[in-house]
């Protein structure tokens, strides 16, 4: 079984940003947050650390865990007006009764680099130029990164979020895949998944996908990032498992997560190029 591992990938999509960087400017992201959720806000730092050795500033705006929705929209709205930043990113969780979708309608499509405004992902499904969300476009990179044929072949993503199953869809469609969408109400799942020639997770789920849900030598992205007691991640798929039967898999971490990060700052870069 192969490993899929997204470090080399990652290391290359940052010098291609570095590059950009250099050539037309430094880029700026500006990141909202309103939350004191511990993994969000280590997320957060370690896209500001991802940033720096990307050639691109990162600005981290902390609103609080109880800014008013009001307040959020505000704030990305004069944010997406500013041309010195190219770059504008909503950090989930929200404050309670705060709609990440209606937030995200405030941020400009040209500067909305992890893909959250409804528009974008409108003029994903459509095909029109956008950019799809950062972890959705990573699991897309990852399996042009190691060769992994799509035309043709049956790819299974479970998980139906606007962040990755959705937009991952479309994207697995415009490169001719048969695609197959799978959620929690899904009747017999391993009997949809073990028909996978790729088959991602992306449900939320720790574990969920066992061996009885693979086709042998099937390639498998775990897209899960399940936070466990001693404080480290599991993913959606039980890796032990898994791996006898699989043709390849991603590993969590060091998989998807590092190309993210990278798409995310190099989203940023095109973004700033255009304007």
């Amino acid at each position: 079984m192969r490993t899929l591992t997204g470090k080399d990938l990652a290391a290359a999509v940052r010098e291609r940003t570095r590059a950009a960087a250099a050539a037309g400017g430094q880029p700026r992201l500006a990141v909202v947050v309103a939350t004191d959720d511990e993994a969000s806000l280590w997320y957060v730092r370690s896209i500001a650390k991802a940033a720096a050795g990307a050639g691109v500033a990162c600005d981290v705006v902390e609103l609080g865990p109880h800014a008013r929705p009001e307040s959020v929209a505000e704030t990305l709205a004069r944010l997406s007006g500013d041309p010195g930043v190219h770059g504008v990113m909503l950090q989930t969780p929200l404050p309670a009764g705060a709609s990440a979708q209606e937030l995200a309608a405030a941020i400009d499509p040209a500067k909305d680099v992890d893909g959250a405004n409804p528009l974008s992902l409108g003029r994903l499904a459509a095909g029109l130029p956008a950019f799809a969300p950062a972890t959705a476009a990573a699991v897309l990179a990852l399996l042009d990164h190691y060769g992994v044929e799509l035309e043709g072949r049956r790819a299974v993503v479970v998980g139906r979020s606007t962040v990755v199953g959705k937009p991952l869809a479309h994207l697995l469609l415009d490169r001719n895949a048969t695609v197959t969408v799978c959620h929690s109400r899904t009747r017999d799942l391993a009997s949809v998944t073990s028909r996978a020639d790729v088959l991602i997770a992306a449900a939320g789920r720790a574990g969920l996908i066992g061996a009885g849900h693979v086709a042998p030598g099937a390639v498998v992205i775990d897209v899960g990032t399940n936070p466990t007691e001693d404080g480290g991640l599991t993913g959606d798929v039980d890796a032990a498992a898994v791996a006898p039967v699989a043709g390849a898999l991603t590993p969590v971490p060091g998989g998807v997560g590092p190309v993210t990060t990278a798409l995310l700052l190099h989203h940023t870069a095109r973004a700033a190029a255009a304007s």
